[in-house]
């Protein structure tokens, strides 16, 4: 009988040991599972952070290279002598390949009136938008530069044979004691450097006040 005892009170004893061996073991698996998963979680927040930051920087370099962009491109086409146009980009026309004239518009006696035409005798279409670049010539050999009116530039393109015209205006003086004793027109077309002299109209009527008070109007066409 004690045999059959202590026989069933070692098997006891060995089954709490195994039973509070398998506790801890479930304990020790929680507790590694619980480390791992806020480890995870930390990493994942880091990466998401670093890719919006790389994304929004990113972004604004694109955005400043864009910029940049745009404005190179402005300069290459003023360096390159070009005018951008509805049909895209058209040459400046040449004074060389310009025919130019002047003649007296004046529409009334009050209103004194150069008109100035321009056709192009080149082989190409090219531009003559903007303001011509004019001085009057007086008689004794000053140059006097004309300002320009208040009006805004008209798109000019000429194809071969057409014509484009800009007008000088200024008031009449009738009084016969004009200061004024202009000899000829310089003009430079416009976006050019060379310039090529006319003869002041000689039907024209004289210059009230200084050659100051003259005025020079962008150019148009004549269709």
């Amino acid at each position: 009988m004690k045999t059959t005892r202590l026989t069933a009170l070692a098997a006891i004893a060995v089954a709490a040991s195994l039973s509070l061996t398998a506790c801890g073991g479930d304990d020790s698996a929680d507790s590694s599972s619980k480390g791992s998963g806020s480890a995870s979680s930390s990493n994942s927040g880091s990466s998401d952070s670093g890719s919006d930051a790389k994304s929004q920087g990113g972004s604004e370099a694109g955005d400043a290279k864009a910029d940049s962009g745009q404005g190179k491109g402005t300069k290459a086409e003023a360096a390159s002598g070009s005018s951008q146009t509805g049909g895209g980009k058209t040459t400046f026309c040449k004074t060389a390949d310009l025919a130019i004239d002047a003649a007296d518009a004046a529409p009334d006696e009050t209103e004194g009136r150069i008109n100035i035409t321009m056709i192009n005798r080149g082989s190409t279409t090219c531009s003559a938008t903007g303001f011509a670049g004019v001085d009057i010539k007086d008689e004794d050999n000053t140059s006097n530069p004309v300002e320009r009116g208040q009006a805004q530039p008209r798109i000019t393109t000429l194809k071969p044979g057409d014509a484009a015209v800009f007008n000088l205006s200024y008031t009449n003086d009738t009084s016969g004691k004009s200061l004024a004793s202009p000899t000829n027109i310089i003009v430079t077309p416009p976006n050019e450097t060379h310039s090529v002299t006319l003869d002041w109209p000689t039907d024209a009527s004289d210059i009230k006040g200084a050659y100051t008070d003259v005025q020079v109007y962008p150019t148009h066409t004549t269709n």
